[in-house]
C-alpha cells in the first residue's frame, strides 16, 4: 500500500512533465507557422498568373508561372539602361551586406581594443559617447552624413554607401563587454613573452573573439542587406541599386493600369530573404554562444 502512495506522486510529476512539453511545442510551432505563412503565400502568388491574382486574390491554387517569374525576376531588366537585372541588384546588395559586416566589425574591435587596454585619460568617456550615438538613428543624421559624403566626392561609389555608416555604437558595446572578461593573467603573459599591442590583438584577442564575431556578423550583415534609405540618397547610378531598392521600384509600379507583376515581386522578395536566413542558421551556434559569453 505504501508503494502505491510513493508512485503516484512520480506519474503525476511525469504528466506534468509531459503536459509541459506539449505546450511549448505548440507555442514554437504556432511562431513558426506565423513566420512560414506569408513566405509561403507569397511562393503560391508566385505560381499564378498576375491576372488571377488580381481578379480572386491569395488562394490554394499551385499554378505553373513559378519558373517564368524566376527568369523575369532574375534575368529581366528593370531600368532604362537594362543593367539593372535580379542578379545585379542581387550581387549589390551582399556586397552592401559584406562591406558593412566587416567594416563595422573591425572598426569596432579596434574601438573596443583601445578603450579597454589603454590607458587613456577619457577613455570611459569616449565609450559613453559612442555609446550615445545609439539615440541617433541614420533618419536623424541622414543630412549631415550626406553632406559630408558629396563635400568628400563619395558620391555613386562603393566607397560612399559603405564607410559614412560602418561605425557602431552596438558592436563596439559587446567587444568592449568581451574583452574586459579576458584574463588579466593572458595580458601579463602575452606581455612577458614580448608580444606588442599589434601581435596581442591578431595573435590573441581576434582568435578569442571568433564567437563574438560571428554573432555581430549576423547582426550587420542584415543592418546592412536591408538598407535602402541610404543607397536611395547616394547612389543615382543604376548598376549599384540593390535588390530592397527593387522590389520598392516593382512596388511603385502597381500603381498603374497595366496588370501588376505580383509574382515576378514576390520571387524578388523571396530572394531577399534567402541571404540573411543562411547567415543565421550557419552561424546560429555562434551567435548565441557570443552573446552569452559577453556576460561573463
Amino acid at each position: 500500500m505504501a508503494d502505491l502512495t510513493q508512485t503516484a506522486p512520480a506519474q503525476t510529476t511525469r504528466t506534468a512533465i509531459r503536459w509541459a512539453s506539449v505546450l511549448d511545442h505548440a507555442i514554437l510551432i504556432a511562431g513558426a507557422a506565423l513566420m512560414i505563412v506569408p513566405l509561403l503565400m507569397m511562393l503560391q502568388m508566385s505560381t499564378i498568373p498576375d491576372a488571377q491574382v488580381m481578379q480572386h486574390g491569395p488562394s490554394l491554387q499551385i499554378g505553373g508561372e513559378f519558373w517564368d517569374n524566376l527568369r523575369k525576376a532574375l534575368f529581366q531588366s528593370m531600368s532604362f539602361s537594362g543593367e539593372t537585372t535580379g542578379l545585379t541588384m542581387f550581387r549589390n546588395s551582399l556586397i552592401l551586406g559584406l562591406g558593412f559586416a566587416i567594416g563595422k566589425i573591425v572598426v569596432a574591435m579596434l574601438a573596443a581594443y583601445g578603450i579597454v587596454y589603454f590607458r587613456l585619460r577619457f577613455a570611459t568617456l569616449a565609450f559613453w559617447l559612442i555609446f550615445t550615438t545609439l539615440l541617433l538613428p541614420l533618419e536623424v543624421r541622414i543630412v549631415p552624413s550626406y553632406e559630408i559624403t558629396q563635400k568628400l566626392g563619395l558620391l555613386n561609389s562603393w566607397t560612399g554607401l559603405i564607410v559614412p555608416l560602418i561605425a557602431s555604437a552596438t558592436a563596439t558595446f559587446f567587444f568592449r563587454q568581451y574583452f574586459m572578461s579576458v584574463p588579466e593573467e593572458l595580458v601579463e603573459a602575452a606581455r612577458i613573452d614580448g608580444a606588442g599591442p599589434v601581435r596581442f590583438f591578431i595573435d590573441i584577442l581576434v582568435p578569442l573573439s571568433r564567437t563574438m564575431i560571428a554573432a555581430m556578423f549576423i547582426i550587420m550583415f542584415v543592418y546592412g542587406w536591408n538598407q535602402y534609405l541610404w543607397p536611395l540618397m547616394v547612389s543615382t547610378q543604376e548598376d549599384k541599386v540593390t535588390l530592397v531598392q527593387g522590389i520598392k521600384q516593382i512596388t511603385q509600379s502597381l500603381e498603374g493600369n497595366h496588370i501588376p507583376e505580383y509574382g515576378r515581386s514576390n520571387v524578388l522578395a523571396l530572394l531577399a530573404v534567402l541571404p540573411p536566413v543562411l547567415v543565421v542558421l550557419f552561424f546560429q551556434r555562434w551567435f548565441v554562444k557570443g552573446l552569452t559569453e559577453s556576460d561573463k
